[in-house]
C-alpha cells in the first residue's frame, strides 16, 4: 500500500470519526444544520450522478426531494413506516426519472435544462394547488419520526445518526456504481455519446437510467428531509433548490465523487459560518462563491486534481531527466 493511499485511508477515518463524536456536544440548531447537510448531500449525489457522470443537465432535482417529503410525510402521517415510505419514494422517483429521461434522448444542453425546469415547475403547482392531496399552501405539520430496531429518533442526535447512517449507505452504493461498467458507461456517454454509440453502449438506456437513478437519490433525501423539519409545505421545493443542487454539484465539483459532499458544505455550513458578520453573510458567501467559481469552474476538486496532475507531470519529467543524464554519463 503506497504512503498516499495510506494517507487517504487514514484521513477519512479522521473524518467519519469527528462526524460521529463531535456533534455529541452541539445544540439543536447545530444538529439540525449538519443533518441537513447529509441530506442535502445525498440529493446532490444523485444530480452529480446525472450531470457529473452522464453529463445530462437536470434541474428537477429539487422537485424529486419535493416527491420524496411528501410521500413520507402522507405516509408516516397515516401511520406508515418512514421505511415503507422510502421504498414508494424510490420507486415513485425512479419511474418519474425514467419517464423524464426521454427528452433526453432527443434534446440536450440547454434545452433538456428547460424541459426539466418545465418539470420543476409542474410539481411545485400540485404541490401548492392539490389541497386533497397536500393540503396546499397550509403544507403538512407533525410528522413523526422513525423508530430503529425499537429505538426512538425523535430527538436531534439520534436522527441525525439516522441521516448520517444513510448518507454512508448512500455513498457506498454509489461508490458502487460509479466503479461497475455502469459508471464506466455513464461516464462514456458524457465524453462522447456518438464514440459510446460505436462501442456497443446502449446510449439509450443509459440515458434514461442515470436519470432514474439520480431522481431516486433525490426521493431517498426528501423522505429524510420530512422528518427532519417535522413540516412540510410547497416553498422549499420551488426552483430555487433545485439551483442550490447545481450550485453544489458544481462547486464542490462535478464529476467528483467527493465533490457534493464539499459544495453541501458551502452551500449548507457556510452561510452559518459567516453569520458573525450579521447582515453581510449572503453578500459575502455569494462573493466567495463567485470568486471560486472565476478561478476554478471544475470547483474545489479541480484545484485539488489540477494541484494533484501538475506534481505527476513535474515528477514524471524529473524522472525522464534523471534517466536521461545517466545515459549521457554511461559510457
Amino acid at each position: 500500500m503506497t504512503a498516499a493511499k495510506t494517507l487517504k485511508i487514514g484521513l477519512g477515518i479522521v473524518v467519519i470519526a469527528a462526524l460521529i463524536i463531535v456533534p455529541m456536544n452541539f445544540n439543536r440548531y447545530g444538529l439540525f444544520i449538519l443533518s441537513q447537510w447529509a441530506v442535502m448531500t445525498i440529493a446532490a449525489m444523485g444530480l452529480n450522478l446525472t450531470l457529473g457522470y452522464a453529463g445530462q443537465v437536470s434541474l428537477a432535482q429539487g422537485a424529486f426531494v419535493g416527491i420524496g417529503a411528501y410521500t413520507a410525510a402522507i405516509m408516516t402521517s397515516n401511520g406508515l413506516p418512514l421505511i415503507g415510505a422510502l421504498g414508494v419514494a424510490i420507486v415513485l422517483c425512479f419511474a418519474i426519472g425514467w419517464i423524464l429521461g426521454y427528452p433526453a434522448l432527443r434534446v440536450q444542453h440547454h434545452y433538456l435544462a428547460f424541459v426539466t425546469l418545465a418539470f420543476s415547475t409542474l410539481a411545485f403547482l400540485v404541490f401548492r394547488n392539490e389541497d386533497w392531496l397536500t393540503k396546499g399552501i397550509y403544507g403538512i405539520s407533525n410528522i413523526p419520526r422513525p423508530e430503529i430496531f425499537g429505538y426512538p429518533t425523535r430527538r436531534p442526535l439520534p436522527f441525525y445518526y439516522v441521516c448520517l447512517g444513510s448518507l454512508a449507505l448512500v455513498s457506498l452504493a454509489v461508490w458502487w456504481l460509479i466503479r461497475s461498467p455502469w459508471g464506466r458507461a455513464f461516464i462514456a456517454l458524457r465524453e462522447n455519446p456518438v464514440r459510446a454509440l460505436s462501442l456497443g453502449i446502449d446510449t439509450r438506456r443509459y440515458t434514461l437510467m442515470a436519470f432514474a437513478i439520480g431522481s431516486a437519490l433525490g426521493g431517498v433525501a426528501g423522505t429524510l428531509y420530512a422528518p427532519l423539519t417535522q413540516y412540510v409545505d410547497p416553498v422549499p421545493f420551488h426552483l430555487s433548490l433545485s439551483l442550490d443542487l447545481l450550485m453544489m454539484v458544481i462547486v464542490g465539483g462535478s464529476g467528483f465523487f467527493f465533490g457534493p459532499f464539499l459544495g453541501a458544505m458551502i452551500a449548507v455550513l457556510l452561510p452559518e459560518w459567516l453569520r458573525f458578520t450579521q447582515g453581510y453573510y449572503l453578500m459575502l458567501y455569494a462573493i466567495a462563491v463567485i470568486g471560486l467559481l472565476i478561478y476554478s469552474p471544475t470547483g474545489i476538486l479541480g484545484i485539488l486534481d489540477r494541484f494533484i496532475s501538475e506534481r505527476r507531470t513535474k515528477a514524471a519529467s524529473a524522472q525522464r531527466a534523471v534517466a536521461k543524464a545517466k545515459l549521457e554519463v554511461t559510457p
